[in-house]
């Protein structure tokens, strides 16, 4: 997305768990046609390029012409292109008109109102969807957010099930619904969201809550913990604040 580009197009914007070795980055995308076709059918058949189609046609169902995914809209070979991605992220997902969530580990037609350990025994009881890092901006960023199951059936919008999600996520009605502008929420409030939820990069725990608070830090990928201290410095220059020393 060039600068602006966001604030001036229509556009659809995707949120989905990331799979370990299905997803189809930059690189394998623009290459796709240069491939030999055994490489590019390889290509096509994984989970991760489905669910790029998937949520292309559905784009398409709803009249928007482009659609933003992150793993193969971001050039991540470039350290500069990946740093200035992750630091636009919540703006991105925040201007998009529509965020497709894709919960890939629901098979029914209906949207789980009632936790299950059981079946959800990784994720406390509900979708792993709302256990990961970067999905809690994904979730409060976008004005609207429709939801699908693993075959793209629509299963629910985010208006519609503030209540159960609010129970799940312990974010309240109106932040779901309104975003984080304008509200009285202390650092600590906004943290303890976040509490529970995973990321694969240790210092992606710290990036991921950035637009969440309106700051910007560059990206030390290997840094490891001390993401986390450097994003508390920008909050404490940012926020006059005193809830964060608590958390």
């Amino acid at each position: 997305m060039k600068e602006g580009d966001d604030t001036t197009t229509r556009y659809a914007i995707l949120s989905h768990r990331w799979g370990a070795d299905s997803e189809v980055d930059y690189e394998e995308m623009i290459g796709l046609m240069k491939m030999e076709e055994g490489e590019r059918e390889e290509v096509r058949q994984r989970h991760g390029y489905q669910k790029i189609i998937k949520s292309c046609e559905q784009a398409t169902k709803d009249g928007y012409e482009w659609l933003w995914v992150d793993t193969c809209c971001i050039d991540k070979r470039s350290s500069a292109e990946l740093s200035e991605a992750i630091n636009s992220m919540y703006r991105w997902y925040q201007n998009a008109r529509v965020c497709y969530a894709c919960l890939s580990d629901i098979s029914e037609s209906t949207f789980p109102t009632k936790e299950d350990v059981k079946r959800f025994e990784k994720s406390n009881g509900w979708p792993e969807w709302f256990v990961r890092g970067w999905t809690l901006q994904e979730l409060i960023a976008p004005k609207e957010v429709q939801f699908f199951n693993k075959d793209w059936v629509h299963i629910g919008n985010k208006r519609h099930l503030a209540p159960v999600l609010a129970r799940i996520t312990g974010i309240p009605r109106e932040v779901l619904t309104g975003g984080v502008a304008g509200k009285r929420l202390s650092v600590a409030q906004i943290m303890s969201w976040a509490a529970e939820r995973k990321t694969t990069r240790v210092e992606d725990r710290a990036y991921s809550l950035m637009g969440l608070f309106g700051v910007n830090m560059p990206m030390l990928y290997g840094e490891g913990k001390k993401a986390f201290r450097r994003l508390q410095l920008e909050i404490i220059r940012e926020y006059s604040d005193q809830s964060i020393f608590a958390w």
